[in-house]
């Protein structure tokens, strides 16, 4: 009797977290968000401006959303190089925030990374108009390094804020307008 009680309780447990995971952060918060956007930026690296072409889309995954975004730095000389990032999001118990899913665990379900091996540990929330998406990372020193990407819902497609902090100190702050690519969500 005692082993069918703890059996029950376990897969009540299970059902209440299943049940306060959908309840609480369901992936259809993301729906105003699904599309694809690009836009240019302008940044100063040590005293000289730089074009970047940025490119984002959001789209719905089984059981959550994926946010990837290209940048293409563009120097003076003509010469450009593309860092793409990939990134899918699930439900958290708590309201409105995503827990990072990229990588698999051994029981195949989506985890997020492990910062104290050097990954960044992700995660989003939306609040009104605005994803946010939050990229923690662990220096070697055991300091650390935020970047923080806001994307709001404009007319005609996102407005994009990117920060960098390291240690408490900005070290980068870049505003963008993205269009939408064609209909969208």
């Amino acid at each position: 009797m005692q082993r069918k009680s703890a059996v029950l309780l376990r897969i009540w447990v299970i059902a209440w977290l299943f049940w306060t995971t959908t309840a609480y952060a369901g992936p259809e918060l993301i729906d105003p968000f699904i599309g694809e956007y690009t836009g240019q930026a302008k940044v100063e690296v040590d005293g000289v401006e730089h074009n970047r072409d940025l490119k984002v889309s959001i789209a719905h995954t089984k059981g959550g959303f994926n946010v990837t975004w290209d940048t293409t730095k563009i120097k003076a000389s003509g010469k450009s190089k593309t860092k793409s990032y990939s990134i899918n999001f699930v439900s958290s118990p708590r309201p409105n925030v995503f827990a990072s899913a990229m990588k698999v665990n051994v029981f195949g379900g989506h985890v997020a990374l492990d910062p104290m091996q050097g990954d960044p540990y992700v995660w989003a929330r939306i609040e009104g108009p605005t994803l946010t998406v939050y990229a923690l990372h662990i220096l070697d020193d055991g300091g650390y390094e935020m970047q923080v990407y806001d994307r709001t819902i404009a007319e005609g497609g996102l407005e994009l804020r990117f920060s960098r902090i390291r240690n408490g100190t900005s070290l980068r702050d870049i505003r963008a307008s993205l269009g939408r690519i064609g209909s969208g969500g």
